[in-house]
């Protein structure tokens, strides 16, 4: 049997419910035995994260913890890496030659896939799965879940408030951004 690996990347500052939601659904809808999670460093096409790789990286240890299908694959926070999704695959790739690997991504993102750097080559070397996110329409084929109405700039926004961000984070995430005074 191939083992099928689905790779979530993104920010992750700070991950929140609805990254859990996608995992959780991946696993289930698509039959996958492991999902990496990638966060991304500081690549050149977006604004930088807010908190640093470190925090972030702390945050998403936390987040995943107690289940065995997630691991945090750390390659993107490395030093002089491109942080283009594509490279991430084809090193994967070389890894894992027997594995075959699905994109997990958001409707928003997919509905811009063509800006991404290689995207024909990266359709062509792994199964994408797409997860529905409020206010995108696609015609696309999507993993069938509730989309979360959660969002981590209203999450950074909310606590630079002062607001109450308790139902959109897992509890040990929230404890360490206020134990590290994060957003605030």
């Amino acid at each position: 049997m191939t083992l099928r690996i689905g790779i979530l990347g993104g920010t992750f500052d700070p991950v929140h419910n609805a990254h859990l939601a996608i995992a959780v659904a991946a696993l289930r809808a698509i039959d996958l035995q492991q999902i990496f999670w990638i966060p991304t460093g500081t690549p050149p096409y977006r604004p930088a994260p807010v908190a640093t790789s470190a925090h972030r990286l702390a945050m998403l240890k936390l987040a995943i913890a107690g289940e065995p299908r997630y691991a945090v694959d750390e390659r993107e926070l490395q030093p002089g890496t491109s942080g283009f999704t594509f490279d991430s695959i084809e090193a994967l790739k070389d890894e894992n030659p027997d594995a075959t690997f699905v994109l997990l991504m958001g409707a928003d993102q997919y509905a811009k896939r063509e800006t991404w750097h290689r995207w024909p080559e990266i359709e062509q070397r792994c199964q994408i799965a797409v997860f529905a996110r409020p206010g995108t329409k696609l015609e696309a084929k999507t993993i069938s879940m509730t989309p979360l109405p959660i969002s981590a700039s209203d999450i950074r926004a909310r606590i630079a408030r002062g607001e109450d961000a308790s139902a959109m984070l897992p509890p040990p995430v929230l404890a360490y951004i206020k134990q590290k005074g994060l957003y605030s």
